[in-house]
């Protein structure tokens, strides 16, 4: 427990920024499942696409508010990606490691 003013002050801080933080990591670990299941199913090229456009949205915003770091956020942009673009180039073939 805090003893002084400022230190329960810092507390309150705190906690609002766990809040915070813990909301957008939860949006683009979410968004990432939602982004491999579709990848895995075959929903069709658009879908993935849709998916993906919500994906980079997500995590630049995540990046934005310093949930994630800049590079992290385009590292995983990249990755997924390029998983789609292999998909678009060979249809009915999937990744096994999607």
């Amino acid at each position: 427990m805090p003893n002084t003013k400022s230190a329960k002050k810092a507390l309150r801080g705190s906690a609002n920024k766990r809040k915070h933080n813990i909301f957008w990591k939860d949006k683009y670990k979410s968004s990432i499942k939602s982004m491999k299941a579709s990848l895995v199913s075959s929903n069709g090229a658009e879908v993935v696409k849709d998916q993906m456009q919500v994906l980079q949205q997500v995590l630049d915003k995540a990046s934005k508010e310093k949930v994630i770091h800049k590079n992290k956020a385009n590292r995983l942009k990249s990755r997924y990606a390029r998983k789609v673009s292999a998909l678009s180039k060979t249809p009915g073939k999937h990744r096994k490691n999607a």
